[in-house]
């Protein structure tokens, strides 16, 4: 019963062929029957949850994709976007390299400067403006969003994760360093074989080595040795660098395109494009310049300690004097009626005799990454030279364009929550640890599971990590390995979450579509679920060599049972 909400979900997207809108509300529906006809859960509490979830859904989630998707526009009708695809076909005219150095390298960038929908919405956009196909890029850009998701927006899901579990943070950093990196590799190739097959893979294999390789040594790098914030940041940057570099000396034999096949020589397209090629340095520059700002404004954003200070919880010190915003402007909250405080997990859900669920919503409104890219389209608006007038124009055409996202992406947050605060997920997550000896894989798959409800790793380790230490315990598993594997595992449900799969619809145009894009993301997803929860359980038995000291990893400060 509790797995229904997610089977009517995703079953009427994929299956049935409903819009994500339409089953989004079914789905919530269905959570909401249960909840009250099934758990007892009290009809008011029902209904604030719902609210919650919908509130959340459009800030601050909603207020990235809208911020996004109006740099987009503006850049588009300034005509550098077209600049920019034409400065990264220089590089290479093959979409095989353009999606590695796109999707993968510059998503994981943006993954781990804001993360929450950004990367995808992003990159799919700018894969779209290269010339790619907008189902295909939508697919692209969502298998490319895996492997860096665990550290994504500056390590937040396993900061969350060791808050919930009492462990260390760095290392959980480190267990994830030793996980995630293979799957680095694994990722940029999947995603050229899913596009051009074995053959096209094999032609850029160069390319897809180096893309790869240089993420991954970074990432177990720095999450064994510096900690999580900045691994996907730096990461990213030396993966665009590298492969930057790389093309400078190296070019695939056969250039493939979308429609075209391997019938393109690289020499052939070169030549076609020596006219596109002559943008000066210093146009090329103002072209990019507006995703530049943005990549600025997020990364600023998601430093602790200037988001301590947008919310009004940090001084700045300037002149010699304390400057403090009021927080009750920049960053108001409000209980939920009826919900906050009226939920309590019980062991064996947690480590607790009685843990309170809270329910604030935080109107956050400058600190939230969607404001920090919505200054950059602002800024862009002066660079790019289009009149105020003008950029009023198409930020009413692009609320309109995304209202029905909108709408969907509050369905499914309402549907997401409803379930956390009704107790479905704990109720799945309880289920998978009878499964005994074998939990090392399903620990790996109940991240999946809570990703793919709620859209988030952070969400999804805040609402298992307490469960995944208690049965680990129960079973006489290593609970750093088992808690890791729930962010770790989760990252593969991300490409399959309802709400990742709208954005990249809306970031495409093909809002309506995103049913088919499940699809075609789906078997992915399960067959890389699968990979990862095989590697924990072998790191749980043969390669448990690979697995930090449990003794070193519990935080002096972690909840007693």
């Amino acid at each position: 019963v509790a797995m229904l909400p997610l089977v009517v979900l995703l079953g009427l997207m994929a299956v049935s062929g409903w819009s994500a809108k339409s089953s989004a509300l079914v789905g919530l529906v269905t959570s909401l029957g249960i909840a009250i006809g099934v758990l007892g859960m009290p009809v008011d509490a029902a209904m604030a949850a719902a609210g919650y979830g919908a509130a959340f859904g459009l800030f601050p989630i909603g207020w990235i994709i809208v911020g996004a998707m109006f740099l987009h526009s503006l850049s588009v009708e300034a005509g550098a976007l077209e600049i920019m695809k034409r400065s990264v076909t220089s590089l290479s005219a093959d979409h095989r390299v353009q999606a590695l150095f796109i999707a993968f390298s510059f998503g994981a960038f943006l993954e781990g400067a804001a993360g929450f929908g950004a990367p995808v919405a992003i990159s799919a956009a700018l894969l779209v403006s290269a010339g790619f196909p907008a189902l295909e890029a939508a697919c692209l850009a969502l298998i490319a969003n895996t492997a860096p998701v665990a550290f994504g927006a500056l390590g937040t899901p396993i900061t969350t994760l060791a808050r919930v579990t009492g462990l260390d943070e760095f290392a959980i950093s480190s267990m994830a360093g030793r996980q995630l990196p293979f799957f680095s590799l694994i990722v940029p190739a999947w995603m050229v074989c899913t596009m051009a097959g074995r053959r096209g893979l094999m032609g850029v294999l160069p390319a897809v080595l180096v893309c790869g390789v240089s993420f991954a040594a970074v990432q177990g790098f720095m999450a064994n040795f510096v900690g999580p914030s900045l691994v996907d940041v730096v990461g990213g940057v030396v993966s665009l660098v590298s492969l930057a570099l790389f093309l400078r000396v190296w070019k695939p034999r056969e250039c493939w395109r979308y429609g075209e096949g391997f019938s393109i020589r690289q020499e052939t397209s070169t030549a076609s494009l020596s006219n596109e090629s002559r943008d000066s340095v210093r146009l090329v520059l103002w072209a990019w310049m507006p995703w530049v700002f943005l990549s600025l404004t997020v990364f600023a954003w998601g430093v602790p300690q200037v988001k301590a200070v947008l919310e009004g919880t940090r001084s700045l010190v300037l002149a010699d004097r304390e400057w403090t915003l009021p927080q009750k402007i920049v960053s108001p909250e409000c209980a939920v009626p009826r919900l906050d405080g009226r939920v309590a997990k019980v062991p064996p859900a947690t480590r607790q005799d009685r843990e309170l669920e809270r329910a604030v919503y935080r109107f956050n409104w400058l600190s939230a990454a969607g404001t920090g890219i919505m200054l950059s389209a602002l800024v862009s608006v002066w660079w790019l030279g289009i009149s105020w007038k003008r950029a009023a124009i198409i930020w009413c055409e692009n609320i309109r364009r995304l209202s029905g996202p909108l709408i969907t992406i509050g369905a499914m947050l309402a549907l997401a929550f409803t379930t956390r605060y009704s107790g479905l997920d704990v109720t799945l997550g309880l289920a998978m640890t009878y499964s005994g000896s074998a939990y090392p894989f399903f620990a790996a798959m109940l991240g999946w599971l809570g990703v793919a409800l709620t859209g988030s790793d952070t969400s999804s380790n805040a609402m298992f990590g307490s469960l995944q230490r208690v049965t680990a315990e129960q079973l006489g598993l290593n609970p750093l390995l088992i808690c890791t594997a729930n962010s770790t595992g989760g990252v593969m449900g991300k490409m399959i979450d309802a709400q990742s799969i709208v954005v990249s619809a809306t970031a495409t145009g093909e809002h309506g579509q995103e049913g088919v894009i499940l699809r075609r993301v789906f078997p992915h997803s399960v067959a890389l679920m699968f990979l990862m929860g095989i590697l924990v359980w072998l790191q749980a038995g043969v390669l448990d060599w690979m697995v930090p000291s449990f003794e070193s990893a519990t935080s002096a400060n972690a909840p007693k049972p």
